[in-house]
């Protein structure tokens, strides 16, 4: 594990290879797994916010949901998470027309029409916070739909935490991020001469 200020960063952050591939996946994240994507209190207010330049992006069945439940809910464990169709789909997906899942609130914002860019922790995704009194521990969650997502990392060669430089500065800071990335270094270097 590695320690800055109060996080902990699990060691496979560094070591480990990623690189979403979403013309492999489909964008199955956003779909498979047992409830919404986890939110920061903040986040439900910003998506709330949002809807009105989204909802036209939405199926049917999460606009009946949204107007039944809102955008999000408390999880069995207690969490704030998006609302999620059929115990799946994220309310907030849409289908290209080839099929792959996207994110109606990152499309909206890159269009210039929101100033929210999506949930922090799906843009930190494969990387999942745990909430503690004293710290936050950043830790990478390895799943079945990302095996191409490992394996064109591992053709580049780009660790998680370079991959995900973006949103670590956007939930940590540009500070935190460079003194990750001068520990990683310092580290992956150590282990080679091991």
């Amino acid at each position: 594990m590695i320690q800055i200020d109060d996080t902990i960063i699990s060691l496979d952050i560094v070591e480990e290879n990623f690189l979403c591939n979403l013309s492999a996946c489909k964008g199955e994240c956003c779909v498979d797994g047992d409830s919404g994507a986890p939110l920061e209190p903040e986040e439900v207010k910003l998506l709330e916010e949002a809807l009105p330049h989204v909802w036209d992006s939405l199926s049917p069945q999460a606009q009946a949901l949204i107007k039944e439940q809102g955008v999000a809910y408390k999880d069995r464990d207690g969490d704030m998470v998006t609302s999620i169709v059929n115990g799946k789909d994220c309310v907030f997906t849409y289908y290209d027309s080839d099929g792959t899942c996207k994110c109606a609130i990152e499309k909206a914002y890159r269009e210039g029409r929101i100033g929210f860019y999506k949930p922090v922790s799906c843009h930190l995704y494969p990387i999942r916070l745990g909430k503690y009194r004293e710290f936050t521990a950043l830790n990478y969650h390895r799943w079945r739909v990302c095996k191409a997502a490992v394996e064109l990392g591992n053709q580049k060669g780009l660790k998680i935490y370079q991959f995900l430089k973006e949103p670590l500065i956007r939930r940590f800071g540009q500070k935190w991020y460079d003194e990750l990335c001068l520990v990683a270094e310092e580290y992956l270097n150590s282990k080679m001469k091991d």
